[in-house]
């Protein structure tokens, strides 16, 4: 089971327009709507993917009403925590022209500290009852302090749960001390958490990470591919040769498909071949986390990891 701690949803919009030009009218070719935002992204891309998950969610208004019906309908269990503020909505524009993406994405509306109480309760509430992983992905919403998803981890942990995470800041370096099973980083995330520069070889900040936490590390590198390092072994996975113009949400695609086989397996290799297939599959399609499973089988079944 995969329970999924949803603070920063969001409604995402993508248009799709012949080329993009500043101060004129464009009509799109294509819009799609659906649920998005880190978690929620993360909570569909590992439902359709045959894992049973369950998303404590903080949804406003009208907007996260519909978001609730969206993530429900795509087979994903929803606990919504109301909050007063209207769930907000992030846009992205794909130019056909030059394949290039502008997102506007607002920050998600402050969480009160009643809303967070609520949260943190009916969160414990699922853990208890839903033995497997937590996953924490997102920025911390604003008003928050770093530490509260400290908070969660601990929370798991009395809960006898496995905690994943994906943030990135002060947020990413409180969740660290807690040694969370799971941590999956970007390479500008870890050299932020390490007081590095970008760039370096990330295996070997892979093993630092390794060594703060005892868990597993992924550092994932955009078209360079990712590294992954475990218990039994360190690999370095290189990115499929496919290339799709879609790339917002092949994060949490990425994260989504190594959960549902780490839920059941503890086969880190061949959770990196599924991970890797949703992520690339991912941004052959409009709209985050809206990948077709028989893209995620054939990518998966062509990935060659290297031991390193």
């Amino acid at each position: 089971m995969i329970t999924v701690a949803g603070l920063s949803p969001s409604l995402d919009l993508t248009y799709l327009v012949d080329s993009l030009t500043a101060g004129s009218i464009h009509r799109p070719t294509e819009v799609v709507r659906c649920a998005g935002g880190k978690p929620l992204n993360l909570a569909r891309a590992a439902a359709a993917l045959g894992a049973e998950v369950e998303i404590i969610a903080v949804l406003g208004g009208t907007t996260g009403e519909d978001l609730a019906q969206q993530l429900r309908a795509a087979g994903v269990a929803v606990t919504t925590v109301p909050t007063p503020a209207e769930t907000r909505t992030c846009v992205s524009i794909a130019d056909a022209e030059t394949g290039r993406l502008t997102e506007l994405y607002p920050r998600a509306e402050p969480i009160p500290g009643d809303v967070w109480r609520l949260f943190h309760d009916q969160l414990e509430a699922a853990l208890v009852r839903r033995p497997g992983w937590l996953a924490i992905t997102g920025s911390i919403p604003l008003g928050l302090p770093p530490e509260a998803l400290a908070e969660l981890v601990r929370t798991a942990r009395g809960a006898g749960v496995r905690v994943a995470v994906d943030t990135h800041g002060p947020a990413l370096a409180a969740v660290i001390e807690e040694r969370p099973e799971l941590v999956k980083i970007n390479r500008y995330e870890v050299a932020e958490l390490l007081g590095t520069t970008p760039e370096g070889e990330l295996i070997t900040r892979a093993e630092t990470v390794r060594q703060r936490t005892g868990g597993t590390v992924l550092i994932t590198d955009g078209e360079h591919g990712s590294v992954a390092i475990d218990d039994h072994g360190r690999w370095r996975v290189p990115a499929p040769a496919e290339r799709g113009r879609f790339p917002v949400g092949s994060g949490d695609s990425f994260l989504g498909g190594l959960l549902s086989v780490l839920d059941t397996s503890d086969d880190l290799v061949a959770a990196i071949r599924t991970a890797t297939g949703a992520g690339t599959a991912n941004a052959l399609i409009p709209g985050p986390a809206r990948f077709r499973a028989d893209d995620v089988s054939r990518i998966a079944e062509q990935l060659t990891l290297e031991e390193c």
